[in-house]
């Protein structure tokens, strides 16, 4: 072997570890992010209406409720409502915050090192860091078969990390520009568009509220252009800093535009998907689907597996499958996250006393009504708000 080979394999190795540090520091960012902000959000809770007099605290959602850290989240913490945005003036959440963007700024620039088939899976190493810290500072309990999950997800992302393929960077937007016109990706990308449009334009308005793979298959879908079009801006960004501009490429500012665009229907649906459906359930289904479909993509376009072996291969998609069951393992031993506040449920076990009073709002009256009383029949109003006192 010659030594100018020997230096662009040791070269693409080392590419390759730094996208891969990058990754795992990503993950553990965004894993420290998500208690952080749980923090400030329960600080923010407890505190009540510190986003002015328009906020107050609302009724606990029903037990079974799906959570997270969107909207319904809010609401179990008491600061949904009219103003309900206390927790903008809580800092830790904004230390949250701050993390999180650390860490997505860390799996941005591994991408300009790394190919998607390593980065993409080691997401995973997010969901364990906030399991493992929830159990110590959440009281989130993690149960023996959760320990395993997080095992099989450490085993699977060192097989990944020690089968990635090494990826040949391109030297310019317009090596990128020709790797994604060619006819393989744009059949790939028509077809992505396509499914997406359908999914988003027909399906989503009769369906979305009750399948879970409606608002899960657009984000997987454009999930993998978006990983592609940032990947490619990663790229252009790399090779200016270190002194080829390339910023006089109108590609690159397409690539800019198609992230942007991209990013936004993901981040819609995502959010759509978790106000909808159970965590526990939105989140290995969108790893599985997002991830299955990024590394395609990444195949297609930038050719990972090409001049890789069978065994090389078939070591990959093993570890990317022991990734997916540990996280299915982990997210079905998740408790319920219905702790939130002690005080917030209390209402929920204690018993109902032998008269029940209820206020209804409606049409701009309020009125008081006890249980034995009787409605007339034509007492008709639009429901606003309904509780219990």
């Amino acid at each position: 072997m010659s030594p100018a080979a020997t230096d662009a394999g040791g070269d693409l190795f080392a590419a390759n570890l730094k996208g891969a540090l990058l990754a795992v520091a990503s993950s553990a960012f965004v894993g420290v992010s998500f208690i952080v902000k749980k923090k400030g959000l329960r600080r923010a809770g407890a505190v009540g209406s510190r986003a002015g007099p328009s906020v107050r605290p609302r009724s606990p959602p029903h037990p079974r409720a799906p959570l997270s850290l969107s909207c319904p989240l809010d609401v179990a913490l008491g600061l949904s409502g009219v103003g309900g945005y206390g927790y903008l003036w809580e800092p830790l959440w904004w230390v949250g915050m701050v993390t999180m963007l650390v860490g997505e700024t860390a799996n941005f620039v591994a991408y300009m090192f790394a190919p998607a088939v390593l980065v993409a899976p080691l997401g995973a190493l997010s969901i364990i860091v906030s399991a493992v810290l929830a159990h110590f500072m959440l009281n989130e309990k993690l149960q023996r078969v959760g320990v395993l999950g997080c095992i099989l997800c450490i085993v699977g992302s060192t097989v990944i990390i020690l089968h990635a393929p090494e990826e040949r960077s391109p030297d310019s937007v317009e090596q990128i520009w020709q790797l994604a016109t060619q006819p393989t990706f744009l059949c790939y990308a028509a077809l992505a568009v396509a499914v997406s449009l359908l999914l988003m334009l027909y399906c989503a308005p009769r369906y979305g509220q009750t399948n879970i793979m409606i608002y899960v298959g657009i984000c997987s879908v454009i999930g993998s252009l978006t990983v592609m079009s940032i990947k490619a801006v990663g790229i252009a960004i790399k090779l200016t800093i270190q002194g080829v501009n390339q910023a006089g490429y109108f590609q690159t500012w397409l690539f800019v535009t198609v992230s942007a665009i991209c990013l936004i229907i993901q981040l819609v649906y995502l959010n759509k998907a978790l106000d909808t459906f159970n965590t526990a359930l939105v989140s290995p289904i969108y790893y599985a689907m997002f991830t299955t479909l990024t590394i395609l993509a990444s195949a297609i376009m930038f050719k990972d597996w090409s001049g890789q072996s069978a065994s090389i291969i078939a070591s990959e998609t093993c570890g990317f499958l022991t990734v997916l069951a540990g996280i299915i393992v982990l997210h079905s031993t998740k408790e319920s996250d219905q702790n939130l506040s002690p005080d917030l449920y209390a209402s929920l076990t204690a018993p109902l006393p032998p008269k029940i009073y209820w206020h209804i709002q409606g049409n701009g009256d309020v009125g008081k009504q006890k249980e034995d009383e009787s409605l007339p029949c034509d007492f008709i109003t639009v429901v606003r708000q309904d509780y219990f006192v």
